[in-house]
């Protein structure tokens, strides 16, 4: 319960401030910068060195690749029927690719199922953060660019420069060869700035001026994070024959709203932020229910 105050609140907060002008316009910009330099690194290495890599994970892997592969499919198709340019295209993969699988889906994943099946959901939330510092970059990067069209060189330097994916890499590679737990207190420290901090920075950019014209986009991104993606995931478990506690909270993590860091990525990449930080505040309050519903899917063919 806590986490969907904590939620309110943050989010309120950043409206409020910004509404009566008590913080510098551009207060958002400090924030994201410290959010990608410093909090989402410390994420990885906070969660990553504890992942037991075994076979039964190639499941919730799938998923996160599906999920933002038919992100990329189904906004492509979308954006040629409606004449929308590669940074509306972009904005909206971003925000229908990817799933707020740890500060959503952790307590309702507690809720609904149990505490003990954390483990699951946090394997969904490296995988998921992991295609979302590489295809979410991609996707960001072209979005960004004024043509629409960047060389594979620029995308690799803009990768391989975006502090949140080099932590993914140091944190898989060094907890390989040293022992990290000395610096666990650090990184919980640092990692725990990250969803207040980040629900904060929506609130002082969102608005909802003008959201009507905005309907058919975030109708449209809401189909595809909160029904189709999950839906999706639902059927690659069917049709493979995955049951068990794995396919359950990697179906229930991929009907989760969309994650609170895209928002940052695409001001990071002068993407729509306004689009994206409305789809991001609807899709929550919209997905408590939805991932009810999903609950009661999940448990009649599990």
């Amino acid at each position: 319960m806590i986490n969907f105050v904590l939620i309110i609140i943050c989010i309120a907060a950043g409206m409020i401030f910004k509404s009566t002008k008590s913080i510098h316009p551009d207060a958002h910009k400090g924030i994201n910068t410290w959010i990608i330099y410093l909090g989402l690194p410390a994420v990885s290495f906070k969660y990553l060195p504890k992942v037991d890599w075994s076979p039964e994970i190639f499941f919730p892997i799938l998923s996160a690749v599906v999920a933002a592969a038919g992100s990329w499919i189904f906004m492509m198709i979308y954006s040629r029927s409606k004449n929308y340019s590669q940074r509306s295209r972009s904005t909206l993969e971003l925000a229908s690719g990817y799933s707020n699988t740890s500060f959503i889906g952790f307590p309702l994943v507690t809720a609904f199922f149990g505490e003990q099946y954390l483990s699951i959901a946090i394997i969904c939330d490296q995988t998921m953060f992991l295609m979302l510092s590489t295809m979410g970059i991609v996707a960001a990067v072209k979005g960004g660019s004024k043509s629409g069209k960047v060389s594979s060189k620029f995308i690799l330097k803009r990768l391989f420069t975006f502090p949140p994916f080099l932590g993914c890499i140091a944190a898989l590679v060094l907890s390989r060869f040293f022992n990290l737990d000395f610096a666990n207190p650090l990184f919980d420290k640092l990692a725990a700035t990250v969803i207040p901090l980040a629900l904060f920075s929506v609130g002082l950019q969102l608005k909802f001026n003008g959201w009507q014209k905005l309907i058919p986009q975030i109708s449209t991104a809401l189909l595809y994070k909160l029904i189709l993606a999950p839906m999706m995931i639902l059927c690659i478990a069917l049709i493979f024959g995955i049951k068990g506690n794995m396919a359950k909270i990697t179906i229930f993590e991929a009907a989760m709203p969309t994650v609170v860091t895209s928002s940052i990525i695409a001001e990071q990449f002068r993407l729509n932020t306004k689009l994206i930080n409305l789809i991001i505040g609807i899709s929550i309050a919209v997905g408590f229910a939805t991932t009810a519903v999903w609950f009661r899917i999940i448990e009649y063919f599990f």
